[in-house]
C-alpha cells in the first residue's frame, strides 16, 4: 500500500501524522511511504530523517493526495483539501464529525473511507487513540487556564496555588475521564482547590479512592453545577460522548452567576463544546470574553506542544495503521471490532451511528458493506 502524510494546514497546527520511526515500520512491512516536504518541521523532524527511514519526499500536498492509498493525518481535512480526496482513499485521522456536518457530507460525496481516531475502541472499550491527546489537552488546560487568570490576560489576577495566608484558586473540572484526570493531577500539583463533577458514580468513587481529600467529588446534576460555578475561578470542560456532540452543560445564563474574570477552558470544543457560549479559537488568538467570563476554545490544544504530542499520538496510531495497510481496511475492520467502530464514513455511507443520529442522516451498518 502507498501511505502518505501531509503538512497540516489548520491554523497553528504543528503536529504530523507520521514520524520517521513510523516510516521505518511501514517500509519494513513492504509499503511505500510518501511525506510532504517540511511536514515534520513543526515537530522538530527533518526531511533528512524521513529519507533515512525510507520515505520518499514530495513537494506538495497535492502529490500526496494524488498517489497514496491511505493518507495519515492529525486533524480533519479542511476545505482546501476537500477536492483532493479521492474515491476509495483511506483517510486516517481525527475527524470529530459531530462538530462538522459539511465535512461529513464531503467525505460521503467523495466516497472516501474515513477512519476516525477518536471512535476506535480497544478490547476493554477504551479509546486508545484519543487517550494520549486527551492526556496532553488535560494537562495543558491547567497551564493555559492559569495563564488566562492573570490580570494582563483579562483574568481575575488569581494564582492557582495561592501563597501563605491567601486563598488558593478553585478549579472546577466537569468530567472525570482522561482529560479531567490529567487536569486534576496538574491542578493538585499547583496547589489549587479542585472539584470534579461527573455523572458516573463508579468513576467518582475511583477518583476519591486515588486522590482522597486532595479533591472534592460531586455528582453531575444541574443543582450541583449551579452550586459549584459561583465559587470557581477556573472551569475545565472535559466532557466526552464518543463520536457524538458534547452536551451543553454550562448555559449562557450560568455565566451571570460566575465571578467576573473567571476562566472557562472548554477542552470539549472539538465536539462542539460543553458550554453554550463556546466557539472555536486558535493559538494565535485563543480567548474571548462573554459576560465578563474569559473563554478559551482552541480546538487543537496539543498542537502547542507538537513534539511531545506527535510522538504520543503516533505511538498509539501506528499499530492500527499497520493493520489497515497490511490487511486492507475491510479485512482489518472485520478482524477487529474496535477498528470497525472507527470507520465513520465508507463509500458514501455514514457508518457511525452517533454522527448519523446527530445530523439526522441515514446510518448504515459497515458489516453490511464489507
Amino acid at each position: 500500500m502507498k501511505i502518505g502524510t501531509v503538512k497540516e494546514i489548520k491554523t497553528h497546527e504543528y503536529r504530523v501524522g507520521l514520524t520517521p520511526g513510523n516510516v521505518r515500520d511501514y517500509v519494513s512491512h513492504g509499503h511505500e511511504v510518501f511525506v510532504q516536504s517540511g511536514a515534520g518541521e513543526g515537530s522538530s523532524l527533518t526531511d533528512e530523517q524521513y529519507i533515512a527511514a525510507g520515505a520518499k519526499i514530495v513537494k506538495t500536498a497535492e502529490d500526496i493526495w494524488a498517489v497514496c492509498d491511505m493518507v495519515v493525518k492529525v486533524k480533519e481535512p479542511l476545505e482546501p483539501e476537500y477536492n483532493l480526496m479521492r474515491e476509495g482513499q483511506i483517510i486516517y485521522t481525527y475527524l470529530h464529525l459531530a462538530a462538522d456536518r459539511r465535512l461529513t457530507e464531503v467525505l460521503a460525496e467523495r466516497k472516501c473511507k474515513a477512519v476516525a481516531y477518536e471512535t476506535i475502541r480497544d478490547k476493554n472499550g477504551g479509546l486508545p487513540l484519543l487517550q494520549p491527546m486527551s492526556e496532553v489537552a488535560g494537562k495543558l488546560s491547567i497551564q493555559v487556564g492559569a495563564r488566562c487568570l492573570e490580570k494582563p490576560q483579562g483574568g481575575r489576577g488569581v494564582l492557582l496555588g495561592g501563597v501563605v495566608g491567601v486563598n488558593k484558586a478553585k478549579v472546577l473540572i466537569i468530567g472525570g475521564g482522561v482529560v479531567g484526570t490529567a487536569a486534576l493531577k496538574m491542578a493538585i500539583g499547583l496547589g489549587a482547590n479542585v472539584v470534579v463533577i461527573d455523572n458516573n458514580i463508579a468513576r467518582l468513587t475511583y477518583l476519591d479512592d486515588v486522590f482522597g481529600n486532595q479533591i472534592q467529588t460531586m455528582f453531575s446534576s444541574t443543582a450541583n453545577l449551579e452550586a459549584a460555578l459561583p465559587h470557581a475561578d477556573l472551569i475545565i470542560g472535559a466532557v466526552l460522548i464518543p463520536g457524538g456532540a458534547a452536551p451543553k452543560l454550562i448555559k449562557r445564563e450560568h455565566l451571570k452567576m460566575m465571578k467576573k474574570g473567571s476562566v472557562i477552558v472548554d477542552v470539549a470544543v472539538d465536539q462542539g463544546g460543553c458550554c453554550e457560549t463556546t466557539k472555536v479559537t486558535y493559538h494565535d488568538n485563543p480567548t474571548y470574553t462573554v459576560d465578563g467570563i474569559i473563554h478559551y476554545g482552541v480546538g487543537n490544544m496539543p498542537g502547542a506542544v507538537s513534539n511531545t504530542s506527535t510522538f504520543a499520538l503516533t505511538n498509539a496510531t501506528l499499530s492500527y495503521g499497520l493493520k489497515i495497510a497490511d490487511m486492507g481496511l475491510e479485512a482489518a475492520a472485520k478482524s477487529d471490532p474496535g477498528l470497525l467502530l472507527g470507520v465513520n464514513v465508507y463509500d458514501g455511507h455514514i457508518t457511525c451511528d452517533e454522527v448519523a443520529e446527530f445530523f439526522s442522516m441515514k446510518y448504515t451498518d459497515l458489516n453490511s458493506l464489507i
